[in-house]
């Protein structure tokens, strides 16, 4: 059947953006080839080179010391480009990541130390997401010309080679060694490349607030004393392309911001080509805790001529937290999809290779999806809900409309990734998949111990009720406090200003899951190995006797106020060590020194950075603060709408008053604090003795909480409405 008679899956506007030709394509197992393609690409682009990621390190070794170069550092390798080329610029946008993710992120380009980037080197960090959201496609545009996009970020704990052997001396972050990373990348050139290019500058507009210019197409350039055509391909001259000429979807995720409806070109496509299976899905991905994508995969395993289904992810997650989170969701997932695999037809594995480190697994961090030998997808869209709604996302398909070559192609690929995972070489897979005629009974021939893909059958019972509190970490949309801070925004209508005038079930509601979490983590984490009820209460009685002990808790709001670590935590342990009430007098004092010590940062950082932290959304609220400060600053230590510290920040950036910003603090966290000093002297009752609990001393706290919200939601939705319909704005910080 020819191309052109072929009914495409493809939809433009409904599960693609959209539908452009590839001249070539390639598709990249694991990170060493991917660098090495992207070095020599880089080193031919004479115009533009866009980087758009969910992380980037300029540490990032691109090619390590057995390569033929030796070692080369992202960074430098950056700077060095644009010093040989004076028409080159390069445009670096990354995810404006929360502080919490700062200790595995390169702080330098964020506060101008270590790597300093060439003039002609554009950095930004992209704020536009919702809370709780991030932008995570991962693409490398070359001049409008060449194209990487998939799941590879340029940064560190990347790099590996296809093999994944236990130990590489190489495979190292910080001079310290880490597992096997798998992930996969596509390369295209061509219309495909140019779309991704304008996807791109649309991206850098809406995060940067600038228009870049594409680049040009000049007929001749003079490079190293040699005459280049403007058309010679940048492709890499070791990259074999496994296509040619071919169509490619591009599909998008974009939230739900700013009024917009959102993008979920990413989801339907991936129902789309679940329904369109007749014979086999192959899905290799980080997570797999999708909700949409669950039940229509359990839908084909319930026909009795349905679709044979192998998923491949990790076996471990990273660290407790994640554990205790995705990990329980997968959980979740998985039941459902063996309960409704009545034949027999589902597989899900994880990659096993001897030799490893207790505690450790081949890291599955890509995001492919083939449906029969007709669909090849590599994106950066994990099989999780906010990958669906909340994050931003770009996934590239391949569809063989028919054509023999690209069918071959496609079951091509999905044999190396098989032949890397069982240990047998390519061609031997093949050929056991023909005699076959499945690939489940080719995983089931293929089988070595050394190396191999091991069901994933060790899962943790964990109760409903938990899973319906850890299901946040997964959310499909932006979380309530989104709507919130979006009514008080600058875009909003003066009538639409207002905030809920009724009680604050939102804050309820946090204490309530942050109690459930403590329980979690007395029952789930290394904690309950450690530590005993009586230990833990032994322990903070005897602290609490050290003369310094209350200068140290004192202080220890500081770095939590930065760190965003939870102050009520300490609340409750200074209760705990203390009493009740010189626990209360010490959570105050140290909440008093973190709001001046956030003040007095306000006061010296350069107003870009400010800017940076405050965000678009408190426009409103900082001319409140100028005009109102010892109310406003009580309202938005009451109702906040930014983390503790960028409230301190922005505060002292603005000069508000500091006495009316250290008692409007004051005021603000009373309640708050009142409420976690109840709670932690009650929870200190129960531990000891649970029927000598006193509810109407806790229902007396909840109902100050609620009636201190309620007022100031009342008073702060005014304010900002008053500002509105007089039509002052808040002056630049």
């Amino acid at each position: 059947m020819g191309e052109h008679s072929y009914a495409s899956l493809f939809e433009i506007g409904r599960n693609c953006w959209r539908v452009e030709r590839a001249e070539r394509a390639a598709f990249i197992v694991d990170a060493r080839d991917y660098f090495s393609a992207f070095v020599e690409a880089a080193r031919r682009a004479e115009r533009s080179i866009y980087i758009v990621g969910w992380d980037f390190n300029s540490r990032t070794r691109l090619k390590c010391a057995d390569e033929r170069e030796g070692d080369l550092e992202l960074g430098p390798f950056l700077n060095d480009l644009v010093r040989a080329r004076r028409e080159l610029r390069i445009h670096i946008l990354i995810w404006d990541f929360p502080m919490i993710f700062g200790l595995d992120r390169e702080w330098a380009p964020l506060y101008g130390l270590g790597w300093k980037p060439h003039r002609r080197i554009s950095f930004r960090y992209d704020n536009t997401h919702p809370l709780g959201g991030s932008h995570h496609q991962k693409i490398v545009v070359l001049d409008d010309r060449l194209a990487f996009s998939g799941g590879i970020d340029l940064t560190s704990r990347r790099w590996d080679t296809c093999d994944h052997a236990p130990s590489n001396t190489h495979r190292l972050a910080k001079g310290e060694p880490y597992p096997p990373f798998h992930d996969v990348m596509m390369a295209v050139e061509g219309p495909a490349a140019a779309a991704l290019g304008e996807l791109v500058r649309e991206r850098w507009r809406r995060a940067a607030h600038e228009r870049l210019t594409p680049p040009g197409s000049r007929r001749r350039k003079l490079r190293r004393g040699r005459a280049m055509l403007a058309d010679e391909s940048l492709w890499p001259a070791h990259l074999e392309p496994d296509v040619r000429d071919v169509t490619i979807a591009i599909s998008r995720t974009e939230p739900a911001v700013d009024g917009a409806s959102g993008v979920r070109e990413v989801e339907r496509l991936y129902l789309d080509m679940i329904r369109a299976a007749r014979r086999s899905i192959y899905i290799e991905n980080q997570y797999f805790t999708a909700e949409k994508i669950g039940e229509a995969l359990a839908a084909r395993l319930r026909e009795p001529d349905g679709p044979e289904i192998i998923v491949v992810l990790r076996e471990l997650s990273h660290g407790w937290l994640e554990e205790r989170t995705m990990h329980w969701l997968r959980t979740r997932l998985i039941e459902k999809l063996r309960a409704a695999d009545a034949y027999d037809r589902l597989r899900i594995c994880y990659p096993y290779i001897a030799g490893l480190e207790s505690g450790t697994c081949i890291d599955v961090h890509s995001k492919v999806t083939i449906v029969d030998d007709e669909w090849l997808r590599i994106g950066s869209a994990n099989l999780a809900n906010r990958s669906l709604g909340l994050d931003t996302e770009c996934d590239l398909t391949v569809e063989a409309r028919g054509r023999e070559d690209v069918s071959r192609a496609i079951a091509s690929f999905r044999s190396r990734l098989l032949s890397e995972h069982l240990g047998f070489p390519q061609e031997q897979v093949e050929q056991v998949i023909a005699q076959t005629g499945s690939v489940r009974a080719a995983m089931a021939a293929l089988s070595r111990e050394d190396r191999t893909l091991k069901p994933l059958t060790v899962l943790p019972q964990v109760p409903e009720a938990l899973l319906s509190v850890v299901s946040v970490a997964d959310p499909e949309k932006p979380v309530a406090i989104g709507d919130l801070m979006k009514l008080l925004g600058s875009e909003a209508e003066p009538e639409a200003s207002a905030l809920p005038h009724g009680p604050a079930w939102g804050k309820l509601a946090l204490i309530a899951a942050g109690l459930v979490a403590l329980g979690a983590l007395w029952n789930y984490t290394p904690l309950a190995r450690l530590l005993d009820v009586g230990r833990v209460i032994d322990w903070a009685a005897r602290f609490g006797r050290e003369w310094w002990a209350p200068f140290a808790t004192m202080l220890a709001y500081t770095p939590a106020a930065f760190s965003l670590f939870p102050r009520p935590v300490i609340t409750l342990f200074a209760v705990i060590a203390f009493g009740p009430l010189a626990g209360f007098i010490y959570a105050m004092l140290g909440i008093q020194l973190a709001a001046w010590a956030t003040f007095v940062a306000g006061t010296k950082l350069d107003r870009t950075t400010v800017r940076r932290l405050a965000g678009r959304r408190l426009n409103d609220i900082l001319h409140v603060l100028r005009r109102r400060g010892l109310l406003a600053t009580t309202a938005l230590r009451l109702v906040p709408l930014a983390p503790f510290a960028v409230e301190g920040v922005v505060a002292g950036a603005i000069r508000v008053k500091l006495w009316q910003f250290q008692l409007g603090t004051g005021i603000g966290m009373l309640p708050g604090t009142l409420t976690s000093t109840v709670f932690g002297d009650q929870l200190k009752v129960w531990i000891e003795d649970p029927s000598r609990i006193n509810y109407w001393l806790i229902a007396l706290a909840l109902l100050l909480l609620v009636v201190a919200s309620w007022g100031v939601r009342r008073w702060l939705a005014a304010s900002v409405s008053e500002t509105a319909r007089h039509g002052v704005g808040a002056r630049a910080v």
